[in-house]
C-alpha cells in the first residue's frame, strides 16, 4: 500500500451502534451460522458462531459531526455488520485492504472538507487487490479537494471502509 489506511468504525461509534443504530433502531444481535459477513469493527469476515449484528450506519454524518462539515443531502446511512460485543479491532499483522476479492466491484467515492461528493470511480478489484486499491486511492487523493474517500460494495451499496487524507 502507498500509505492509505483503511479505517474501521471508531470504537465510540460502535458503542453507540450497539445500543441504537443511526436509524434509531435498537441493536439486534444474533449468532452467525455461516462466515464471511464483512465486519466493519475489525475489517475482516465473520466466523460461524460469532455474535454479530446488522445495523444502520451513517459514516459521513459521524465524520461531519466530528469535523464541523455540513454534508446536507450527501448524508446517507446503510447496513453494516459489526460484532455484537466490543472486539480487538483490526489485526495489526494483517496487511492489505479488507474485503478485497478479485473481480468484486467497489465504488471509491470522494468527499471534500464540506462533506460533499466531488467524484468517484468504479473499481473492479484486480488479481492484485492492493495495487488496484492503491491506484484508485492515489487517483482520489491527487485531487487536493478530497478530504476522505469511502469504499462501498456496488451490489448492495454497503459501506466497507473509509480512507482519510494522510
Amino acid at each position: 500500500m502507498t500509505g492509505h489506511q483503511p479505517r474501521p468504525i471508531d470504537p465510540a461509534a460502535l458503542a453507540e451502534l450497539r445500543a441504537a443504530d443511526d436509524a434509531g433502531r435498537p441493536c439486534r444481535p444474533y449468532t452467525a451460522t455461516e462466515g464471511g459477513h464483512p465486519l466493519r469493527c475489525c475489517l475482516r469476515g465473520s466466523e460461524p458462531g460469532e455474535r454479530i449484528a446488522l445495523v444502520s450506519y451513517a459514516p459521513l454524518r459521524r465524520w461531519a459531526a466530528a469535523t464541523g462539515a455540513g454534508p446536507g443531502a450527501y448524508d446517507e446511512q446503510g447496513p453494516v455488520f459489526i460484532h455484537a460485543e466490543p472486539c480487538a479491532g483490526p489485526d495489526p499483522r494483517r496487511g492489505g485492504y479488507p474485503f478485497a476479492r478479485a473481480g468484486a466491484l467497489r465504488t471509491v467515492r470522494r468527499y471534500d472538507a464540506r462533506g460533499h461528493i466531488v467524484g468517484g470511480r468504479l473499481l473492479e478489484i484486480p488479481a492484485e487487490p492492493d495495487e488496484g486499491f492503491d491506484a484508485a486511492l492515489d487517483e482520489a487523493f491527487a485531487d487536493p479537494e478530497v478530504a476522505l474517500a469511502h469504499v462501498r460494495a456496488v451490489e448492495y451499496g454497503c459501506f466497507h471502509f473509509e480512507v482519510r487524507r494522510g
